[in-house]
């Protein structure tokens, strides 16, 4: 198993399609790690809210976390307020047992009334799949699209 990274940074109701994908699908990823952090550390007020997909995102991109979704994968919040010196305050929530052989996507938005870009780092692991677990990921894969 090896890792490989991705960062980026995106504009406030936006996301970023982060390509996966390999021709027969025998490459699994799985998130190890993923955070965020406003594009001007400390000087923005923001309550960022970003998201790992399985699938695009269509319409307008949300602050709302729910864990129902079955595309969503991961979700974190950073909030920062530099009136009441409270900085840096950092959530993610991963799940656990989640695989993908197929594209992610990370979208971004913020709770409050920041306008700035906002940055992302994802760390995944990944893992050579058999036959039949790369024909699960992709059924499965498919029945996201689908609903």
């Amino acid at each position: 198993m090896s890792k490989i990274s991705f960062r980026g940074q995106l504009p406030i109701g936006t996301q970023d399609h982060i390509r996966l994908k390999t021709i027969k699908g025998q490459v699994g990823y799985k998130i190890t790690k993923f955070q965020i952090l406003p594009g001007r550390p400390g000087l923005d007020d923001c309550e960022l809210v970003c998201k790992i997909f399985t699938k695009t995102q269509t319409g307008a991109i949300s602050a709302v976390v729910n864990f129902t979704e079955s595309d969503m994968i991961g979700a974190a919040y950073y909030a920062n307020n530099s009136t009441y010196s409270f900085q840096g305050q950092s959530d993610a929530v991963l799940f656990d047992n989640s695989v993908t052989n197929q594209d992610i996507f990370v979208t971004m938005d913020d709770a409050s009334s920041n306008t700035n870009p906002a940055n992302y780092y994802i760390e995944l692991e990944t893992m050579k799949l058999s036959d039949l677990e790369t024909t699960k990921l992709t059924l499965q894969s498919l029945r996201t699209i689908s609903s």
